[in-house]
């Protein structure tokens, strides 16, 4: 790393860090921290950015040329406190010879360990049996009341099958016993997911007990599943997305949880996020939603943070990015 006595680039960073990513930044850089819970809006970014030579940004910071340019000729890198990057726009970054970094590989742990909390909390009517304590409801143990699905044995279906994917069958065929089908670009040599078939998306979705979203979002991808997807899963099956949101059409989820077309959902992520507090599926008894929480563990937002900075600090100072995307 580059001696910070010398030269102390100005940055700017729209959301407050975990310590061990503040404190790298600011020993080598000139900081300025975006101080509240909530993210920068779109004249606050504009104005914080200007003459920076570096800014870390989040999922819900919009990167695009108009906030490049509010930035200045000097700026020269844009770390991303994340592993996705469609905040960013790379095409702009690459034309202005912007460096990109994200933060691959340290949450693949912590996404999967969240898609099995999501299964079973779906598929054990966890949520709504939970609130019918919280409001004073429960009167007695009833032989017939919230009743869930089994999941050992079952199927499960992954659609994208890459780190987080893989460590997510890797539990629940090891844990559970499940039979993986999964839907990719290719198909994998897979070391460790045992009972694993490659297949066609309408093939999983048709056979699967449960399904869960772990592919990347570009053009794609959004809208992978809509209406047409959904009427191809077995009433009794249940849908998992840690994935982006934007994945999934929600009018047509909601629909399908309303009308029995579909047993359950459990999504960390949404669109927009927050979601609408009015949108159907908030209030649904059988949809589990969190709020984008799936690397929210010490050790991987630490990593994160570390790698973040890292990128950051490597770019102002013209060295090559830890992770870089372009």
């Amino acid at each position: 790393m580059p001696n910070p006595q010398y030269d102390r680039p100005r940055v700017f960073v729209s959301r407050r860090l975990p310590e061990v990513g503040l404190k790298a930044i600011r020993g080598a850089c000139e900081a300025t921290v975006w101080p509240s819970r909530m993210p920068p809006n779109r004249e606050e970014l504009i104005r914080s950015v200007k003459g920076c030579m570096g800014i870390v940004s989040l999922l819900s910071d919009r990167i695009d040329g108009e906030v490049m340019e509010a930035a200045g000729p000097n700026l020269r890198v844009i770390s991303n406190y994340a592993v996705g990057v469609n905040n960013i726009d790379l095409a702009e970054a690459v034309r202005r010879g912007i460096s990109v970094g994200n933060t691959p590989g340290v949450l693949t742990d912590a996404t999967a360990d969240m898609a099995v909390g999501l299964l079973i909390a779906a598929a054990r009517c966890i949520r709504p049996a939970a609130e019918e304590v919280r409001r004073g409801a429960w009167k007695t143990w009833e032989p017939t009341g919230w009743l869930g699905c089994d999941i050992a044995g079952r199927t499960l279906g992954i659609i994208g099958m890459g780190r987080i994917g893989q460590a997510f069958a890797t539990r629940m065929a090891m844990g559970w016993n499940m039979n993986i089908l999964y839907t990719s670009r290719t198909q994998k040599e897979l070391h460790g997911v045992p009972f694993s078939t490659w297949v066609s998306l309408e093939e999983l979705l048709s056979a699967s007990d449960f399904v869960s979203i772990h592919v990347d979002l570009n053009d794609e991808t959004r809208g992978l599943i809509g209406r047409r997807e959904l009427g191809l899963m077995k009433p009794t099956a249940i849908l998992v997305n840690t994935s982006r949101g934007e994945i999934i059409d929600q009018d047509a989820l909601a629909d399908a949880l309303a009308c029995g077309k579909l047993f359950a959902a459990g999504l960390d992520v949404t669109t927009p996020e927050p979601i609408n507090p009015d949108h159907p599926l908030v209030g649904m008894y059988n949809c589990v939603i969190t709020p984008h929480i799936a690397s929210a563990t010490v050790r991987s937002r630490d990593m994160m943070a570390e790698i973040c900075a890292h990128n950051l600090i490597a770019g102002v100072f013209g060295e090559p990015l830890r992770a870089a995307v372009c």
